[in-house]
C-alpha cells in the first residue's frame, strides 16, 4: 500500500462526540471569607430644634466563613499525578481539580492585590529540597492555628494574618505546615500575576450542550476549580510531593526575597509521585521518527512499503530490471538447491507483499495438490518464483503438526464420504429435509436394536417365527434396486446444488473444527513471524511498513493444510467443502517500536474514505513488533497516544499545539508553538525548571499573546493553550 505521512505528530483530532468543556478566568464572590459588621443608622427629621437626632443601632456583626486552614478531602475532585503514581511526567505541570470552584479566590491574597489573583498556589518540591520532608513523601508538620502564628511549630516566619480577621474558634483548628527554605522559595514561588494565569475555573457539559451558535450559561453543578503549578518534575525522574499552599500573609515575600529563616506555609493539601527518568524520547518523539527522517521530512513512500531496500544500479540491465521490481514488490532473491541437485537463484516471500501481488492464470484445476505444481517457473531467466509452493508447504506442515486439525480432517472427510454413498444409494434423500444421522448412521444396526428392545423382543421373536416357513415356502423378500456407485458417480453427485450443504451439515463439528482452523491460518495466526517478514531487514527497529496481503498466497496455503491425509479424487473434492470460509485480510500494517512495549493501550484507527475499518486481527510479536491486518485497503492509518484526561504540559518534542482563543473555532488548533521548538526559553534561570509565566525575559504569556496577534491573553485561554492533549501521528494514502 502506497502512503505517506502527514506533518509530523499532531496533538487534535477532531471528536465524533460533541462534549463541552469550557474554561473561565475565575470566580471572584460577591463577599470575600472574613469578618463583617452591620451598621444600622436612624435619623429622626425635624423632631428637636437642635437639629435632626441620629439614634446608633447596636453594629450587628457576621462572618463569611470559608475553608483557610485545610480543606475538606472529599472536595478534591481530581490530581494530576494521581497520588503515588509512577511513570514518566517530566513534561507535565501538576494540578489538582477542586469541587468548589470559587475556593481559590474566596479571600484576598493581601490588601495590595487584585481581586483576581488567588490565595492559593500549587508548589512542586523534589527530594532533599524541603528540610521536613527529604524523601518528598508528604511529611508535614502539625498544630494548632494559634501555635502556628506563635511560631511554635518550627523554624521558619509564620504568615502575617490580621488579628481581626480571625474568629475565635479558628484558633483552635488543626493545619499542616511545610517548612520551606528561602533560596528554595524565591525559586519556585510564583509572582502574583502569574497566580492569576495558574489558576481557573473548568467546566464540563453533556454531549448536546455544544449547539451551533450557542453560549449556554455555565452549568453550576459541573464547575471545578483547577490550580496548576509553575514547576515540572525532574527529568532525571525521583520523588516528588505536590503542596496545595496558602500564601495569605506572604503577599510581600512573591516581589521581594524571603526571609532569611525561610517560610513555614499552610498546606491545605498534598500528595506525592514518582516520576521515571525521562529518556527524551516519548510518544510523539517515536511517532514523528516513525513518520520522518528528521523530524520534519517525511518519508518517501517507497520507505514505508514492506520490502527490503537495495541500491540499483545506473543503467540497470532487463534481467535486472525484473528482479528489481520483483524485489520492490516484496520478493527476496535467495539461493535454491533443485530436486536434481542443481543450484540456482529463486525468487521467494510470504503473504505480504508491497504492491498488489500480480494475477494469476487461470489454473487447470480448482486447486493445488503438491508444492511442485504450485512454483512458477520464470522461462525468460531461467529461475523460480517460489512463493506458492513455499506457501502450499508451510500450511501442510501447519497440519501435520497440529493433531485436533488432522483429526478433524479425516474425521470430516470419513463422514462426508459416508454420506455421499448413502445419497448415492438413496438420491430421493436430497430433495428431502434430513438430519446428519441419518446421512451418517448404521441404520440397520439400530433398526435391528429397536426390533430387540419392542415389547420386550416379542416383535423379533414374531418375525423369526415367521422367517423360517417363509423361507422353506420360498417366499424371498426382494432387495430394492440401487443405481450402481462408481468413483465418477459420487465426484458428481459432491458437485450438485445443494448437496454440499448436506455434507457439510453431516460432518458437523468435525467440519467446524476444520473450517475454525482454516480460518486462523486465512487470519495468518498460525504462520511464523519469519514467513510473514522473511527477512528482518524488511522491518527495521523504529520502523513502520505498509503491505498488502496476496490472496492466492492464503489460497496456497490453505490447499497445501487440505492435502494432509488425501487418498482419492473424492477426498480432494471433498476438501473443496473447506475453502469458502472466513474473510482473507486485504492489507496489514507492521509496526516496530518501543511504542509497542511502552504504549499497550496506544489507540490505532485505520480509514477507507471517511469509514472506520475495524482490524480483523491484532497481534504482538516479540516485545516490540504489533501486526495488524485488516478486510480491505485502506488509505489513512493513526496513532494516537492514550487519553489521559484534561492535564498541562508540553509536547515531546518541546512544543505545544497553539489552540483559537475566539470566534466559532475555540480551541481548534493553529499549529506549533515555539518555532524552532524548544521550551527552555520559557524557564527561569537556575535549572529549576519553573515556569517563567509572567516574569521578567522571555516571558511565556506574553509570547503566547503575540502568536495569537493580541495584546493579552485570559487565564482561560492560557489554560486552552497549555493543554497536553494525547499526539497522534497520520499516515495518509498519497497516489
Amino acid at each position: 500500500m502506497t502512503t505517506t505521512p502527514a506533518s509530523g505528530p499532531r496533538t487534535f483530532t477532531v471528536p465524533t462526540a460533541k462534549h463541552r468543556t469550557r474554561f473561565f478566568d475565575h470566580r471572584i464572590p460577591s463577599l470575600y471569607a472574613g469578618r463583617y459588621q452591620i451598621h444600622n443608622r436612624q435619623i429622626l427629621k425635624g423632631v428637636g430644634e437642635g437639629g435632626d437626632p441620629v439614634i446608633e443601632a447596636t453594629p450587628q456583626p457576621f462572618d463569611v466563613i470559608e475553608p483557610r486552614f485545610s480543606i475538606d478531602p472529599g472536595g478534591i475532585n481530581a490530581r494530576y499525578p494521581v497520588p503515588d503514581a509512577v511513570g514518566t511526567y517530566s513534561q507535565i505541570l501538576p494540578h489538582i481539580n477542586l469541587d468548589a470552584p470559587g475556593l481559590p479566590w474566596n479571600r484576598p491574597l493581601g490588601p495590595e492585590q487584585d481581586e483576581a489573583v488567588p490565595w492559593t498556589a500549587l508548589l512542586l518540591f523534589r527530594e532533599d529540597e524541603l528540610p521536613e520532608d527529604p524523601d518528598a513523601v508528604g511529611s508535614v508538620t502539625t498544630g494548632t492555628v494559634r501555635d502556628l502564628l506563635d511560631a511554635r511549630l518550627g523554624p521558619g516566619k509564620p504568615p502575617e494574618l490580621p488579628q481581626e480577621s480571625l474568629r475565635e474558634e479558628e484558633y483552635e483548628e488543626h493545619c499542616a505546615t511545610v517548612l520551606v527554605p528561602a533560596t528554595l522559595f524565591d525559586q519556585v514561588k510564583p509572582l502574583p500575576v502569574e497566580m492569576g494565569y495558574l489558576a481557573h475555573v473548568r467546566e464540563g457539559g453533556p454531549p448536546d450542550a455544544t449547539v451551533a451558535g450557542s453560549d449556554p450559561e455555565p452549568d453550576e453543578k459541573q464547575l471545578n476549580g483547577v490550580v496548576v503549578a509553575n514547576r515540572f518534575p525532574a527529568a532525571a525522574g525521583g520523588r516528588h510531593v505536590v503542596h496545595l499552599v496558602s500564601l495569605e500573609g506572604f503577599d510581600q515575600y512573591l516581589t521581594a526575597p524571603a526571609p532569611a529563616e525561610g517560610v513555614r506555609l499552610v498546606s491545605l493539601t498534598s500528595w506525592a509521585f514518582t516520576t521515571e527518568p525521562d529518556s527524551g524520547i516519548g510518544f510523539g518523539d517515536l511517532a514523528q521518527h516513525l513518520a520522518t527522517t528528521d523530524g520534519v521530512t517525511p518519508r518517501d513512500a517507497e520507505g514505508l512499503r514492506l520490502r527490503l531496500p537495495v541500491s540499483a544500479p545506473a543503467n540497470p540491465s532487463a534481467h535486472q530490471r525484473e528482479a528489481l521490481e520483483r524485489m520492490a514488490g516484496g520478493a527476496l532473491a535467495l539461493p535454491q538447491r533443485l530436486e536434481t541437485g542443481e543450484r540456482t537463484v529463486a525468487f521467494h516471500r510470504g503473504p505480504l507483499t508491497a504492491r498488489p501481488a500480480r494475477e494469476l492464470p487461470a489454473p487447470a484445476a480448482v486447486r493445488l495438490e503438491s508444492p511442485g505444481e504450485a512454483l512458477i517457473y520464470l522461462e525468460e531467466y531461467g529461475v523460480f518464483d517460489t512463493a506458492y509452493g513455499a506457501a502450499f508447504t508451510a500450511g501442510r506442515l501447519l497440519a501435520l503438526s497440529d493433531a485436533e486439525f488432522r483429526t478433524g480432517l479425516l474425521e470430516f472427510r470419513s463422514a462426508a464420504r459416508s454420506a455421499v454413498r448413502r445419497l448415492a444409494s438413496y438420491p430421493q434423500l436430497a430433495a428431502s429435509a434430513v438430519t446428519a444421522r441419518q446421512l451418517t448412521a448404521p441404520l440397520a444396526f439400530e433398526a435391528f436394536d429397536r426390533m430387540l428392545l419392542d415389547g420386550d423382543g416379542t416383535r423379533l421373536t414374531r418375525a423369526v417365527d415367521q422367517a423360517g416357513p417363509q423361507l422353506r415356502a420360498g417366499l424371498r423378500r426382494t432387495a430394492t434396486a440401487r443405481p450402481p456407485r462408481t468413483a465418477a458417480g459420487l465426484r458428481a453427485l459432491v458437485s450438485q446444488p445443494g448437496v454440499a450443504a448436506l455434507l457439510r451439515q453431516a460432518a458437523d463439528d468435525r467440519f467446524q473444527t476444520v473450517t475454525n482452523w482454516l480460518d486462523r491460518l486465512r487470519r495468518l495466526e498460525l504462520l511464523g513471524f519469519e514467513q510473514l517478514v522473511p527477512d528482518s531487514r524488511m522491518l527495521p527497529p523504529e520502523s513502520i511498513r505498509f503491505a498488502y496481503v496476496d490472496s492466492g498466497w492464503v489460497r496456497a496455503a490453505v490447499d497445501g493444510a487440505l492435502s494432509v491425509g488425501v487418498g482419492h479424487a473424492l477426498d480432494a473434492d471433498l476438501n473443496q467443502l473447506a475453502t469458502t470460509g472466513g474473510p482473507v485480510p486485504a492489507c496489514a500494517v507492521l509496526l516496530r517500536s518501543d511504542l509497542v512495549p511502552n504504549w499497550p493501550t496506544v489507540i490505532i484507527t485505520a480509514y477507507a474514505g471517511q469509514t472506520v475499518v475495524e482490524p480483523l486481527r491484532s497481534a504482538v510479536y516479540g516485545t516490540d513488533i504489533r501486526l495488524l491486518l485488516y478486510p480491505q485497503v485502506i488509505d489513512r492509518f493513526e496513532l494516537c497516544e492514550p487519553p489521559r484526561g484534561i492535564c498541562f504540559g508540553i509536547g515531546d518534542v518541546g512544543t505545544i499545539e497553539l489552540r483559537e482563543i475566539s470566534g466559532g473555532r475555540i480551541g481548534y488548533p493553529k499549529g506549533e508553538f515555539p518555532q524552532p521548538a524548544g521550551f527552555d526559553r520559557f524557564l527561569r534561570p537556575g535549572d529549576a525548571d519553573v515556569l517563567n509565566v509572567h516574569g521578567d525575559g522571555d516571558a511565556l504569556v506574553p509570547a503566547l499573546a503575540r502568536a495569537h496577534g493580541v495584546t493579552e491573553i485570559s487565564s482561560a485561554q492560557f489554560a486552552l493553550q497549555m493543554i497536553n492533549a494525547p499526539q497522534a501521528q497520520t499516515f495518509s494514502y498519497q497516489p
